[in-house]
């Protein structure tokens, strides 16, 4: 039976208050001191920190600022906050710097009745707490974890973990990738965690209400890529891991109770950040990004793209109970961060998806280019056949296109338009693009232009780039034309230093936005974005 300190610890709606025990003392002490020497043997402080200059750097939380300029006039259908999160590092690293390595930092903007409020807040993660609570950064980075120098940084952590000056019970993750809403909560998410739920106030405000565990029985890591099932309400989720089971499959019914686990088989530990359902099954891809810790003694990143190997999607009955009913195809060697949609057509299921040819981890670290250069990402059509077992890809455009969001009434079913943005940098996009995919694609295209299944673009400008766009629909619950609606999105206008969200006509692509509102702060450069409607907001727990 629990005591009643830890029944506290849970509040009535399955919220675990995240309360972690950090210690400081001579353990601590002596740990930094191995450290710092480390640092200043091994590291190589002349590598610029990319993500830590111009709009990559992090800024200051910013409360509730209310009544912001708006030109031309927010729709109705945008009553609600719309939300974008992002990488924002509290404490400046000991070493290095990857783009993933910041704290998580939530971007919002509530929107109603023609007016605007901007709020930006940390996700208050376990691992944030206690970098806060020494006053610097403890936890091990992204950005550090190549060669023999990783290697160090890595037990640097289990050292801090085994002594009890690092508390790993609330896990260690950021809450910096993605965005998502189901059962009454917001969930910020990274796929090294539990989701974290994440209350929007009143005035817009963003409050981190604790982590999600559904009730103890969330024991392993949670994608930042769950679907939530519109026409069921149901969220499926699956977390990857460096030991076996390596993958995990779970079913949260509408009532947000989680599923027993269902392992799924494959022969080693790989990156799985996306995945895909549709009516009736769920799509897993096994891409050859592998956990190698051990080529890390040569030089290497702790994920070691093989490009010798062929990529591999396991379709498997959304309500199994074991992984002995999936299906397995091949098709040519690729790596996938991000799926648009998928379906079913009669014996096939259809994947629409941003494939990338070839993935060195590098061009997402601290040492790269700002500008792309040979960064082949291209949106594909997948099919897989149940039937005979056969699999097809087709090319649907060329590079480079990234973040494809559609009209979320339609995840798992058959849809039309694909949103998705330019990319110019990893974390930069110079536009956004809108595809039909019941249009063929131009041939001998060498860059992406209107014409064919590109029913249009709009150019954000010299100098300006934008955020992930989320769809929302003009009209609520999927009523309406699938592409009656607007896209919304952050835009950072690099000539000026300001930020601002502009809202564009989504059928009409018109290089005119329908609104655009000034914020009073600069925002970085971020990841995944969402939109929480009023009748969500209403509903929170």
């Amino acid at each position: 039976m629990r005591t009643e300190v830890e029944t506290k610890k849970k509040n009535e709606n399955g919220v675990v208050t995240v309360e972690p025990k950090p210690s400081k003392g001579v353990s601590s002490w002596l740990v930094d001191l191995v450290e710092k020497t480390l640092v200043w043997m091994m590291h190589d402080k002349s590598k610029p920190l990319h993500f830590l200059s111009g709009n990559y750097a992090p800024v200051e939380e910013t409360p509730p600022c209310a009544d912001l300029p708006v030109r031309g006039v927010l729709p109705q259908c945008l009553n609600g906050e719309f939300v974008r999160v992002g990488p924002n590092p509290k404490f400046v690293p000991i070493a290095g710097c990857h783009w993933f390595d910041g704290d998580g930092m939530i971007h919002g903007m509530r929107i109603k009745d023609g007016k605007a409020t901007y709020v930006s807040r940390y996700v208050k993660t376990s691992r944030l707490k206690q970098e806060e609570y020494f006053g610097g950064a403890k936890f091990m980075k992204v950005g550090d974890l190549k060669g023999m120098f990783g290697l160090f940084m890595v037990h640097m952590q289990l050292i801090r973990a085994k002594l009890k000056v690092l508390d790993m019970s609330f896990g260690y993750g950021r809450g910096n990738t993605a965005l998502v809403y189901h059962q009454g909560k917001l969930l910020a998410l990274q796929e090294e965690d539990k989701p974290y739920v994440v209350k929007v106030l009143e005035d817009g405000d963003l409050q981190t209400l604790g982590l999600l565990d559904y009730d103890k029985r969330l024991k392993h890591a949670f994608t930042a890529h769950p679907k939530v099932d519109p026409f069921t309400d149901e969220m499926f989720t699956f977390g990857y891991s460096d030991e076996p089971p390596y993958v995990t499959y779970r079913v949260i019914d509408k009532a947000g109770v989680m599923s027993d686990p269902v392992p799924i088989s494959i022969p080693a530990p790989v990156m799985m950040h996306d995945f895909a359902i549709t009516e009736n099954y769920a799509v897993f891809m096994d891409l050859p990004m592998h956990f190698r810790p051990k080529d890390m003694v040569k030089g290497k990143s702790l994920f070691t793209f093989d490009n010798t190997v062929k990529a591999r999607f396991g379709v498997l009955p959304r309500y199994a109970k074991t992984d002995k009913e999936i299906r397995w195809f091949e098709l040519p060697n690729c790596f996938i961060f991000h799926n648009a949609n998928a379906w079913e057509e009669g014996e096939e299921v259809v994947l629409i998806t941003c494939r990338l040819h070839n993935l060195d981890f590098d061009h997402i670290n601290g040492e790269i280019k700002d500008k792309l250069e040979d960064f082949n990402d291209e949106l594909y059509e997948m099919r897989f056949n149940m039937k005979t077992g056969e699999a097809s890809q087709k090319q649907l455009s060329v590079s480079a296109v990234e973040f494809p969001r559609i009209n979320e009434n339609c995840t798992g079913r058959k849809q039309r338009y694909v949103y998705s943005m330019i990319l110019d940098g990893i974390a930069k996009n110079k536009g956004i693009i809108k595809f039909d995919l019941h249009s063929e694609p131009e041939k001998d295209k060498e860059k992406l232009e209107e014409g064919g299944n590109i029913m249009g673009i709009f150019d954000l400008g010299t100098g300006r780039y934008g955020s992930e766009a989320v769809f929302v629909p003009r009209q609520p619950g999927g009523t309406g034309e699938e592409d009656d609606g607007y896209l919304i999105f952050f835009v950072h206008d690099e000539n000026t230093g300001k930020s601002e969200v502009n809202v564009i006509d989504a059928k009409t692509m018109s290089s005119e936005p329908v609104a655009v509102v000034e914020l009073p702060n600069r925002v970085p450069y971020g990841l995944h974005a969402f939109f929480v409607n009023e009748e969500q907001l209403s509903n929170q727990i």
